[in-house]
């Protein structure tokens, strides 16, 4: 057995695990209660130095990205106004996900411990990059990891075009009644529509933020719509450019929806009315890992890790993979579920719960 996985299972067995946990104890620098179930696992990753940043892996990362996305506009540039140009839709859609990733990460302080050095990264990928409003995001995301999978606290499984829930499915009516029963087999075609969605919920936005947030955020996102506009009228036909920006965001949020539907769909809900749960009863039993190799963490970007990122949100990308084994070996001596299923599955199975929840309806 690895030392760094001996070392929390030893944790675990010498009588310092309870049912008590903190929130926040998955942040790095934050201590939770000695007595925790969470304790021994934070100090054993703690101590392999897994929550140091890793400032010069995302440095290579990004540039990598910037150079990707400067190759495919350069193409886009020699192919000029012909239907061919559209075939490039597909690669700036999968690195648009990858920008999406970086300003994931920086949301959560695993690119730079700094506060504002995290925020510029963010505005740069979300607001310029990808019209997509940083501080949307982050209040949403803050607010699913704090209590993922709560009926009345994560937004994620709120009452949206889709409902989580058979409580949630008998209240629909109309059209929403249809769309529910349906919602299973209609899911990837929906993640179509969802690249246009995040541009118009971060628009949305900003009238929620201080003035002088908002007007950076609306410079950024104008500025976005503006250079693509600028891109796609200067390279295409308008009526090319229309078709292009369509299929373009139909993929990319496509790939974004690949890879955040598996996580936490069909995973356990907690009870609102029931115990509060802890820290790692909270994140575990709420998620759900991806198994797969190079190819699988790249293009979910990591977040086939989701037990481990939800454990240790500020966590960097790149030790994610390196933790898993303590934590499945932790989550094995306390007795608590670990799920962790292929890629393939894991799509099966938020399937089957979305049609579990529309059965009622049909």
């Amino acid at each position: 057995m690895p030392q760094a996985v001996a070392t929390v299972v030893e944790g675990t067995r010498d009588g310092t695990g309870s049912a008590v946990s903190d929130v926040n104890a998955g942040r790095a620098g934050t201590a939770p209660s000695q007595g925790s179930d969470f304790a021994p696992l934070l100090r054993a990753v703690k101590g392999q130095g897994l929550l140091d940043r890793r400032t010069g892996w995302y440095a290579v990362g990004i540039a990598a990205n910037l150079v990707a996305l400067g190759a495919v506009l350069t193409g886009m540039f020699l192919l000029g106004n012909t239907w061919w140009t559209l075939l490039l839709a597909l690669p700036l859609a999968i690195f648009w996900s990858r920008t999406a990733f970086v300003g994931h990460d920086a949301g959560h302080a695993q690119i730079s411990g700094d506060r504002k050095a995290s925020r510029a990264i963010g505005l740069v990928h979300a607001n310029l990059l990808l019209g997509m409003n940083e501080a949307w995001w982050n209040d949403k995301h803050v607010r699913h990891h704090a209590n993922p999978n709560h009926i009345d606290k994560d937004p994620d499984v709120g009452v949206g075009a889709l409902v989580w829930t058979q409580k949630q499915a008998a209240q629909r009516e109309g059209f929403a009644r249809w769309l529910t029963r349906n919602q299973a087999r209609l899911f990837f075609p929906m993640l179509l529509l969802e690249g246009i969605a995040l541009k118009i919920s971060g628009f949305r936005y900003l009238r929620q933020q201080p003035a002088r947030e908002r007007a950076l955020s609306a410079l950024l996102l104008v500025a976005h719509l503006g250079l693509y506009a600028t891109l796609l009228l200067t390279v295409m036909s308008p009526g090319k450019a229309v078709v292009f920006a369509l299929v373009h965001h139909a993929l990319f949020g496509l790939h974004l929806g690949m890879a955040f539907a598996p996580n936490h769909k069909g995973m356990e809900m907690p009870d609102p009315d029931g115990d509060r749960w802890g820290h790692l009863q909270r994140q575990v039993l709420t998620s759900r890992n991806v198994r797969g190799g190079i190819f699988t963490d790249w293009f979910l970007g990591g977040l086939n890790y989701q037990i481990e990122h939800h454990l240790f949100p500020s966590m960097p990308r790149p030790h994610l993979r390196l933790a898993q084994p303590m934590v499945r070996a932790h989550c094995e001596a306390i007795g608590m579920p670990y799920m962790e299923t292929g890629l393939i599955e894991s799509y099966q199975q938020a399937l089957r719960h979305m049609h579990e929840v529309g059965a009622p309806l049909r």
